[in-house]
């Protein structure tokens, strides 16, 4: 099953128009490691380049040239020829990642530049293009390995250590154009209230001018049948609605929610309209479903929810953090499910507007969490929150995304423990998200030493069981910072305290198998046997810990350095994926 405008490898899956291209493939590429390209004026001439197959990093295989080694500057060129029926219409250049800067020139004129690795965004080259000619795009990007950067799991120094892995430099995420109105629908946020019945639409749109007497037309169903039509004027730049979408077409109003049981998806499509003539088409889709917490209790659609989750990093063997395709994103995700996970915890990454897509499609629960800075101050302060500021509203639409998750074990912060500024700094990011988001859980900051946050969450690789139940059960010595945990960590920082929220393991196991080289946590184990009866004692005393509200094993795969995947790296199973839901779903 799929929405009703899916179009396989597009790249904005939740606000789509039909007519689109694909600038993925083969781009001309040159590093430029004395920085002199815009000196030189590359952007006018290209130099003697090799070619790159975008959107995988030069540090991939599955980019075509596999260097592992930084270099601070890369360039890329291609040309693309506009038809020329769309003159008069807006061209425009989107990038869905490109780190960690990027600068963009065409056909020699510079058009702007856009800091920071995981939001995507967008150019408007409509000023420097010809339509019904060839027209040449170049794009630098500049990377450092400076920690103020959000930068996730990407390594800083010149080899892997730790969790930390071959950086990403360039372009990662797909390439594409559209050619648009210039008066258009900007965006869409949609906000169910299941409560209520109702879903609101807040429209931006761009491009309007005095006199022109726009109206949006908007049709939703639900499996096929017409829920609601409604219209509206679009006379301003920001328009909001509610929408009533009780209905008898799927049945009874409980079987049209979404969850990960039954992820119903209401297809929506906007029209705007200057009087018969269409002037935009976008076709989008939401869920109505609602995530909250009450009396301890994280509620999925006022019903109690256990979260069975697993962390997932994203990384594939020979394309890194970029996925190989389409085909791969949905099938980690029906592997995720096929072990009896309801859920998962993407680590560190902001992924593919895809992955989102089909993790919506297919009901399986996500943590979205921003890529870590690894250094305090107001350079690092400011990097990561214009770029949060940029992601959240991004994915705010995905019924998937059940929790936002800022900061991790104190990474960038990491005196966070009494360090007053460090604290504030974290309680800010956690309003900030509110003012945008305020039906999600935020938590701030996963693992331990918690300030401001509506999930307690904590990591413990402890191995036996027995030794977790002994720590644990008593839940005042662990919520009100009784006793440390994993290598001498606390839930709370200084100067907060435990106020009833939910308890949630969220990073456990990394059980490891037997290996030369390559880490896990803890002792590693021999066999599937020895494997599977730690895997169970430690899941079992977790999901017999009363006060506790879900899980989170550490994790889906291998990644370089790190072998306790329950898969390898190019996705084959360690232990048959039967035994592992039997213990999950027991």
């Amino acid at each position: 099953m799929t929405t009703k405008a899916y179009i396989p490898n597009y790249p904005r899956p939740q606000f789509v128009r039909k007519e689109w291209l694909d600038l993925n493939g083969e781009w001309s590429f040159s590093f430029d490691d004395a920085n002199s390209g815009e000196a030189e004026e590359w952007y006018a001439t290209f130099p003697d380049a090799r070619l790159i197959t975008v959107p995988f990093t030069y540090e991939t295989i599955a980019s075509g040239i596999g260097i592992q080694e930084f270099h601070p500057n890369v360039w890329y060129e291609r040309t693309l020829e506009l038809p020329a029926e769309n003159t008069g219409q807006r061209a425009i250049l989107h990038f869905q990642g490109v780190d960690y800067r990027a600068k963009c020139w065409v056909n020699g004129s510079y058009v702007g530049q856009h800091e920071g690795g995981y939001a995507a965004f967008f150019f408007d080259i409509t000023p420097f293009v010809t339509y019904g000619a060839a027209n040449r795009i170049v794009l630098k990007a500049e990377d450092s390995m400076d920690c103020t950067q959000p930068r996730g799991k990407q390594r800083w120094v010149a080899d892997n250590f730790e969790c930390f892995y071959v950086q990403t430099t360039g372009i990662w995420k797909p390439v594409w154009l559209e050619c648009v109105s210039e008066a258009r629908i900007d965006s869409v946020k949609m906000t169910p209230d299941i409560d209520r019945h109702m879903i609101r639409f807040e429209f931006r749109f761009t491009g309007l001018k005095k006199g022109m007497d726009l109206t949006l037309d908007s049709l939703i169903t639900l499996k096929g049948q017409q829920v609601k039509r409604f219209s509206l004027s679009a006379d301003r730049d920001l328009v909001s609605i509610e929408v009533d979408v009780w209905h008898e077409a799927g049945g009874p109003w409980m079987q049209s929610l979404w969850s990960p049981e039954a992820p119903n998806l209401y297809d929506v499509e906007f029209k705007l309209l200057q009087g018969s003539e269409t002037v935009d088409h976008v076709y989008s889709y939401f869920g109505m479903r609602k995530i909250s917490i009450e009396n301890g209790q994280i509620l999925l659609n006022n019903r109690p929810l256990y979260q069975r989750l697993i962390l997932d990093q994203g990384y594939w063997s020979e394309s890194h953090l970029t996925p190989p395709n389409e085909q791969a994103l949905i099938g980690d995700i029906e592997r995720i499910a096929e072990m009896g996970y309801n859920g998962l915890r993407k680590h560190m990454k902001i992924e593919d507007a895809r992955f989102l897509y089909w993790c919506d499609v297919k009901g399986m629960l996500v943590w979205s969490e921003m890529a870590a800075t690894y250094e305090f101050n107001d350079l690092a302060v400011e990097r990561f929150t214009r770029e949060w500021l940029e992601i959240v509203p991004q994915q705010y639409n995905h019924p998937c995304i059940i929790t936002w998750v800022p900061f991790n074990e104190s990474w960038g912060v990491p005196a966070i423990a009494n360090d007053v500024r460090q604290q504030k700094f974290t309680e800010g990011i956690y309003h900030l998200t509110k003012a945008i988001d305020p039906y999600r859980p935020v938590i701030t900051n996963d693992g331990w030493e918690h300030t401001v946050s509506d999930i307690l969450t904590l990591h413990d690789y402890v191995e036996a069981g027995e030794q977790f139940l002994a720590a644990y059960t008593d839940k005042t010595s662990i919520v009100d910072n009784g006793i440390s945990f994993n290598n001498f960590k606390f839930a709370w920082a200084e100067g907060y305290a435990y106020s009833g929220q939910p308890v949630i393991v969220s990073e456990f196991g990394g059980i490891a198998f037997q290996t030369e080289s390559g880490w896990g946590y803890g002792n590693q184990v021999k066999t599937e046997q020895e494997f599977l009866e730690r895997f169970q004692t430690i899941t079992a005393a977790i999901k017999a810990t009363p006060y506790i509200s879900g899980y989170c094993y550490t994790q889906v795969s291998d990644v370089q350095q790190e072998v306790n995947g329950l898969l390898t790296e190019d996705r084959k199973p360690k232990v048959p994926f039967d035994k592992i839901r039997k213990i999950n779903l027991s």
